[in-house]
């Protein structure tokens, strides 16, 4: 978050700690929730949703990570990390998912290419404390074939 892939004039987006806000909110930029936030996200960034965060919200963006508490539906283009202090009360759908160990993910989930990354392209699942426990896609198979 807040790297140098973005577009000159666009600004990153903070909702700080201590903060209530309501409404649906559209960013071409980063966003970061430490406070409360109830609405609708759509970015084409990343968005953190920071330990003391709380979001009643359905998400879209390129990338999520949640160290805080989602109520609703997350969807990526990326990936999505819930971090060990992070808990998501809904659906989720991305091309990558981590959960590490201690966060919650309570709803279903799916897990596809997303819009782009390429067909075929190897897709991993990771639960434990930050190191990848699962195998991509393409490996999995591979070893089930053989």
């Amino acid at each position: 978050m807040f790297g140098n892939r973005r577009k000159p004039g666009v600004t990153d987006t903070l909702v700080g700690a201590g903060t209530v806000f309501n409404g649906l909110m559209k960013s071409e930029a980063d966003v970061r929730i430490e406070g409360d936030y109830h609405g609708d996200i759509e970015s084409k960034g990343s968005i953190v949703i920071g330990e003391g965060g709380v979001a009643k919200s359905n998400i879209t963006a390129r990338d999520v990570t949640i160290a805080g508490t989602v109520y609703g539906d997350v969807h990526t283009f990326g990936k999505l990390v819930i971090t060990a202090t992070g808990q998501l009360h809904g659906n989720a759908q991305s091309a990558i998912l981590f959960v590490q160990e201690g966060g919650v993910l309570n709803g279903g989930s799916r897990m596809d290419g997303g819009d782009k990354k390429p067909a075929g392209s190897e897709i991993g699942t990771s639960v434990g404390s930050g190191a990848s426990a699962g195998v991509g896609l393409t490996e999995k198979k591979a070893k089930q074939a053989g």
